[in-house]
């Protein structure tokens, strides 16, 4: 059984959206239910119908699991909660998003015989750095493996920083968007 500290949560998600400058309802439709199931007053709940699918989302799920550290757990609630929040409120970043989702399961298919989140995670990361998303520099108008650095791993980086428990696993004890009183600022980093 995992710790507290290791499991990316609901509010490490919320946290990630308000650092992104996402709050309230967007935020909170990436953190509801899935679109379609009724609440129980017999309405709909969840993100209405946008560019980014399941399909895309196991994109980024199975990315994050290379990239994020092996011991965290909750990653596929948190990078569902936190890209659903963000396709709420930035259409135009959430089709970025999913147009390089496409290109990466293309590339896979392409080049490893295989889809993207099928993949062992050795393969994926080796499918990631043949992409050449290590060195690029992240641009969202640039080459395609500028591309994947900026709409895959840099926003998966991003999302994991910008959470309490992320921020943690790096040392930044209250992330934008997370108070940790005043206790926090008399003591060391621990």
């Amino acid at each position: 059984m995992t710790t507290d500290d290791t499991e990316l949560t609901r509010r490490d998600a919320i946290a990630a959206l308000a650092a992104a400058g996402i709050t309230g309802s967007a935020a909170l439709a990436g953190c509801s239910a899935d679109e379609g199931d009724p609440s129980p007053d017999g309405e709909e709940t969840g993100t209405p119908p946008g560019p980014v699918d399941e399909r895309h989302l196991d994109v980024l799920t199975a990315a994050a699991e290379v990239v994020y550290p092996s011991d965290l757990a909750g990653v596929e609630a948190f990078v569902t909660e936190f890209v659903r929040g963000r396709a709420a409120e930035r259409p135009d970043h959430a089709a970025g998003i999913a147009d390089t989702a496409e290109y990466v399961v293309e590339w896979t298919r392409s080049w490893l015989d295989g889809e993207f989140p099928e993949l062992d995670p050795e393969r994926r990361e080796e499918a990631l750095d043949r992409i050449g998303a290590r060195e690029a520099e992240p641009d969202p108008a640039g080459t395609d493996a500028e591309r994947v650095r900026y709409y895959v791993v840099n926003e998966l980086l991003f999302a994991l920083y910008a959470s309490p428990t992320g921020g943690e696993l790096v040392g930044i004890e209250n992330p934008q968007g997370h108070p940790g009183g005043t206790e926090s600022y008399r003591r060391g980093p621990q």
